[in-house]
C-alpha cells in the first residue's frame, strides 16, 4: 500500500521571507538547523504516513471547515520546550486556534487523534537535534535580542493539504489540495 506523508498548513505569505531570512542570520547558531524560509508555514496537523486512495476522502473532509477569512499577525519569538531548546519559532496572532480545531474534528473520522496539547500556531524557524545547555544558552540569548521583533499583518483566506518529501536536503513541499475560507 503506497502512502503519503502529510500535513494541514497555512502558508506564509513570500513578502514575509526577506524579513525571516535576516532573523534566521542573527540565530544562526552551531546545532540549531534552520527552516528554508520558503518552506515556512503553520502547521494546522500533521497526518503522517496517509494511504494513497485515502488522500481524496481526507480533502472532501476539510472541505466542511468553514471559518471566516481572517487577519494574522507575526511577531516575538520563543523557543519549545522552553528551558532545552528544540523549537525556535516566530509567534501568529490570528484565529488559527478555530481553524485548526474545525481541521481536526473533520479528520476524527479517518481516526487522526486530537492532539493532547494546546494549540499553540507560530512558525517554526529551526531544530536543536541534539539539545544542551550550551546550544540552549547562545539560542536563548538571540531569542531574548529579538523577542519583540514584529514581522507584519497577512489574511489567511486559504489552506491546505500538503505532501511532504524528505530529502538529504531537506523536506519538499507540494500542495495536494488547496481550501478556500
Amino acid at each position: 500500500m503506497k502512502t503519503i506523508r502529510s500535513f494541514v498548513a497555512v502558508d506564509l505569505p513570500t513578502k514575509f521571507r526577506p524579513d525571516i531570512a535576516r532573523i534566521e542570520r542573527e540565530l544562526d547558531t552551531p546545532g540549531l538547523k534552520l527552516v528554508r524560509p520558503e518552506i515556512i508555514h503553520v502547521t494546522l496537523k500533521f497526518l503522517g504516513d496517509v494511504p494513497e486512495e485515502r488522500i481524496d476522502a481526507v480533502s472532501d473532509a476539510l472541505r466542511n471547515v468553514k471559518v471566516s477569512p481572517f487577519q494574522a499577525k507575526v511577531g516575538g519569538m520563543g523557543a519549545f520546550p522552553g528551558k532545552s531548546v528544540r523549537v525556535v519559532w516566530l509567534g501568529l496572532q490570528g484565529n488559527f486556534e478555530e481553524l485548526q480545531k474545525q481541521v481536526e474534528e473533520a479528520l476524527i473520522p479517518f481516526g487522526f487523534e486530537s492532539e493532547e496539547r494546546k494549540f499553540t500556531p507560530h512558525l517554526t524557524l529551526g531544530r536543536v537535534a541534539r539539545p544542551n545547555p550550551e546550544t540552549s544558552k547562545l539560542i536563548s540569548a538571540k531569542i531574548s535580542k529579538l523577542s519583540e521583533i514584529q514581522i507584519g499583518e497577512f489574511t489567511v483566506d486559504r489552506f491546505h493539504l500538503k505532501k511532504s518529501t524528505l530529502t538529504p536536503g531537506g523536506p519538499i513541499y507540494e500542495d495536494l489540495t488547496e481550501f478556500a475560507l
